[in-house]
């Protein structure tokens, strides 16, 4: 596996390398078995606060539960992406109940991590749900959802993700929707495992 080297390179976007061939500007909505994406709205922010200011859901993403001010952050910087790139994030919604599960989607965060890694050259997939959900496989009909409509619009043929190596339950996740551990790095002073998934 490989080792992130000491240097920090300029990660060029998704877009402007061509790695990106169309943009959809609208947020898709989505259906699964048991799932809805949709787009994320305002009246989100009460339930992504509570998602968000979780310690067992953030324990692995970043270290710490995040104020409401960075949720409602959050939920601009989703909204953001759609506008600018043409992908993004989706809310997570349980079909039969309406309720908000937690976020799946796809972005171009540009991340500081060595350009040699390559992880800043293919669509970088990300999910977080509810621990209330946790068990049922929905984070895995929820990411093949998502790969599943970067392959029909945006012409990927291969995507990224970036994993604590404690968090077990994500990286069950992750392989079971074909992805496979590429490299290793220090992201923001944390352990990073970085994933990839080549399109058949």
């Amino acid at each position: 596996m490989k080792q992130a080297s000491e240097g920090i390179g300029t990660n060029t976007g998704l877009i402007e390398t061509g790695v990106i061939e169309t943009a959809v500007i609208e947020t898709a909505v989505i259906e699964t078995e048991r799932l809805r994406l949709r787009p994320h709205r305002a009246a989100d922010w009460v339930a992504s606060m509570a998602l968000w200011g979780d310690e067992s859901v953030t324990r692995y993403i970043g270290g710490r539960p995040q104020t409401p001010e960075e949720c409602w952050q959050r939920l601009l910087r989703y909204a953001g992406h759609w506008t600018l790139l043409g992908f993004g994030y989706w809310a997570v919604e349980e079909k039969e109940t309406g309720c908000f599960l937690g976020d799946v989607g796809l972005s171009d965060f540009r991340r500081t991590l060595p350009a040699d890694l390559g992880f800043s050259t293919a669509p970088e997939v990300g999910w977080v749900l509810t621990p209330a959900c946790h068990g049922r496989g929905y984070a895995t009909e929820a990411v093949r959802a998502a790969l599943a409509w970067g392959e029909r619009h945006l012409g990927a043929q291969r995507f990224v993700c970036m994993i604590h190596p404690d968090n077990h339950a994500s990286a069950r996740v992750a392989e079971k929707t074909g992805f496979t551990p590429y490299a290793r790095a220090e992201y923001h002073g944390a352990p990073a495992v970085l994933y990839e998934r080549l399109s058949r």
